[in-house]
This record gives structure tokens, C-alpha cells and sequence, in this order.
């Protein structure tokens, strides 16, 4: 019998997919780059030298920062151009995919989802590098929805709010903004968190693509065709 092949991933989900990964790479490396001009993390409204940081954080090489030469006026730039791509991005994808019910249909994360046997039998066939169900081809599982949904609802909105906070002319408009996080610092550090939870996840997705068959999941993201493991 000849391998089955499904469309498992609509064109507005393959574009955002790759306008995401593009805009994080950049967000990451230049991330990195502006953290190298004070790789120290406070809480509250203000923090300098002479302040207790509760994290320092390492020097961040050339090869992990855009521009590879340090330069923050660069940096900035890059993170600003492709945090509004990120943000603009994202908010056409999440219209899109609540019109054509994406989120309800694929994302959607019911009850009986989080009870201990089903988390359970998920995680165990993770371990044993099943990621599919045999009974619903291309359907997401459980650990995937957690993920993908902590992702586009949490993380994601988190980075994007906290870097507004940032801004200074968001602070004229938005005073309220730096309140809701606690401070300028609080917001910094929570950005920083956030980024490294997108960072974490991008590495345990790469590493996942790569278990279930790099081509198949690869060609699913581009083309929309994914063949159906035997």
C-alpha cells in the first residue's frame, strides 16, 4: 500500500510560519546584541551599576548577535523593524485563524486533554518518538496544543507587550503600560524572560522536527502536503 498524503497546514499558517521565523532569528540575535550593552536584570522602576541585579547575565559572542560587531544603535534598529513585523504578523494570523476556526478546530484544548492518563500516554509516546496518532493523521497532540497555544497566547503577546512598555514613545502614550509590569526594569527582565521561554521552544521544536522525519515535516510547512507516517 502506497504512504497516504494529507494537506495538514493552511497557506495563512505556512506564511506566518515563516515570516515568525525569520522575525525571531533577527529579535533573538539583535536581543542578544542590546543585552551585551548591560547584561544585568533588575525589578521595579530602575536599576544602573550600583544596583543589586538578581541576574547577570553572560556576554553574549559575536556569532549569537546581530550585528556580529557590537554596535547597540544597529541592534536596535533590526529589533525594532522586526518587533513590528512580529507584532503586526501575528495579529493578521490570529484574525485569520479564529475566522477560519484554526484555533477552534487544531488548537483547541478540551477537558479530558489534561486529565493524568491522557497527559500520561501522550508523553509516553513521546518518549518512545510516536508524535502521531494512527487514528487522526496530522491532528495535534496534547503536548503540541499546550505548547503552541502557551506560545501564541502567552509568549508571544508577553514579549510584544513588554517590548512596547520599553519604548519611550509608547511611554507618552501608554503610561499605564510600565505600571501594569511593575517598572521599566520589572518590564526588561520580563522581556528577557519571555524571549528566552520563544528561544527554548524554537530549540525543542527544531530538535522534534528532526525526530519525526526532518523532510516529511519540512515539505508540511512548505508545500501543505504531509505524507502520513506508516
Amino acid at each position: 500500500m502506497g504512504s497516504i498524503v494529507i494537506r495538514r497546514h493552511r497557506l495563512s499558517t505556512r506564511l506566518w510560519h515563516a515570516v515568525n521565523a525569520v522575525s525571531i532569528f533577527v529579535l533573538i540575535g539583535s536581543g542578544l546584541g542590546i543585552s551585551n550593552a548591560h547584561p544585568r536584570l533588575y525589578w521595579g522602576a530602575y536599576g544602573a551599576n550600583l544596583d543589586h541585579a538578581w541576574a547577570t547575565l553572560p556576554r553574549f559572542p559575536a556569532w549569537l548577535t546581530i550585528p556580529a560587531s557590537y554596535n547597540l544603535a544597529i541592534s536596535r534598529r533590526w529589533h525594532l523593524f522586526f518587533a513590528l513585523v512580529l507584532a503586526f504578523s501575528l495579529l493578521v494570523y490570529l484574525i485569520v485563524a479564529l475566522l477560519d476556526r484554526h484555533i477552534a478546530r487544531d488548537l483547541r484544548v478540551r477537558a479530558r486533554d489534561l486529565s493524568p492518563a491522557h497527559l500520561g500516554a501522550d508523553l509516553r509516546a513521546h518518549l518512545r518518538l510516536r508524535f502521531h496518532d494512527p487514528a487522526a493523521p496530522g491532528a495535534y497532540n496534547v503536548l503540541q496544543k499546550l505548547s503552541y497555544v502557551g506560545v501564541l497566547f502567552v509568549m508571544l503577546p508577553l514579549v510584544i507587550l513588554t517590548g512596547l512598555a520599553l519604548s519611550p514613545g509608547m511611554n507618552a502614550a501608554w503610561p499605564w503600560l510600565l505600571d501594569v509590569f511593575g517598572g521599566r526594569q520589572s518590564a526588561r527582565s520580563l522581556h528577557f524572560i519571555a524571549m528566552a521561554a520563544i528561544a527554548l521552544f524554537t530549540i525543542v521544536h527544531l530538535a522534534m522536527v528532526i525526530l519525526a522525519g526532518p523532510w516529511n515535516e519540512l515539505r508540511s510547512i512548505v508545500t501543505g502536503r504531509w505524507r502520513v507516517p506508516e
